[in-house]
């Protein structure tokens, strides 16, 4: 029986923590956007650094198991909210608060990939741009033979933005991140285990038994030895990567003003090829 931790109710949540009275031990963090494919905005992000607050302090919880309502996992950044137009009064202050609010969501993202429990990303259909960022910032990850995974920004004329080819070259290697992120190409589930970036795939009715079994297994392990081998595991893999976020965010904000961008929104909206002119 599943019940939603009380949210406050003036706002439309986009995320949900749940606990499985089944599964003691183990809490779920829902991307509950069906109708839009669960695509990740400003205000996501909002709700997950409240939501990653309550889970890291709360001692019920010791694993958590990530996953999306609907037909996908998380079809990436919602494109057509007004929130996501940032303004300025001229390109450089656009740049400037650009990068100040990519700094502040790159904050929120480390408090969520660095939380003491393991995290578990349980994957299905779309999982693409910011929603692959994501599942990379899960510990361990699930996916259903269904899924499709791809870091596409390039063909609408923005940079990676959230550390996920810098993630990506951690797990599959340099040559893997390169070929992913330069061309935006889509790739499957298999092809995601074989490169290292999923270690299980399952049918799609699989997916939920699989993933909770595997976050039950965590969860009924020591969990001081559990924390403890995340931070030692995190500590030597992830070396660099604060510094190279950093770097991430100013050249994120020089391809946000840059005319590529529109260009690049406008065609994926119209549904044909962009025509880049690196200005």
């Amino acid at each position: 029986m599943f019940r939603t931790e009380p949210l406050t109710a003036e706002q439309d949540w986009q995320l949900r923590l749940e606990f499985d009275e089944a599964s003691p031990g183990v809490a779920t963090l829902l991307l509950d956007r069906p109708a839009k494919l669960n695509a990740w905005s400003w205000e996501a992000s909002r709700q997950l650094a409240v939501l990653t607050s309550r889970i890291r302090f709360d001692e019920r919880i010791r694993v958590l198991l990530v996953r999306g309502s609907g037909r996908a996992f998380c079809a990436g950044v919602d494109l057509g909210l007004p929130e996501d137009r940032i303004t300025g009064r001229s390109a450089a202050e656009r740049a400037r608060n650009f990068a100040e609010g990519l700094r502040w969501v790159h904050e929120q993202f480390r408090a969520f990939a660095t939380l003491p429990q393991p995290i578990i990303a349980a994957v299905h259909g779309y999982c693409l741009g910011f929603g692959f960022e994501l599942a990379l910032m899960c510990d361990i990850r699930v996916a259903a033979d269904d899924a499709v995974f791809a870091l596409p920004e390039a063909q609408i004329g923005m940079a990676v933005d959230a550390g996920g080819e810098m993630r990506l070259a951690r797990d599959a290697g340099s040559g893997w991140a390169k070929l992913l992120a330069l061309t935006g190409r889509r790739i499957d589930a298999a092809t995601a285990a074989r490169i290292g970036v999923v270690q299980e795939v399952v049918a799609p009715a699989d997916l939920a038994p699989t993933a909770l079994g595997l976050a039950r297994d965590i969860a009924a392990n020591a969990p001081l030895a559990v924390q403890a081998i995340k931070r030692s595991v995190d500590a030597f893999a992830d070396r660099g990567l604060t510094e190279a976020m950093n770097q991430a965010a100013l050249l994120a904000a020089t391809t946000f003003i840059s005319e590529d961008a529109p260009a690049g929104y406008a065609a994926r909206a119209a549904r044909r090829a962009a025509e880049f002119e690196g200005k």
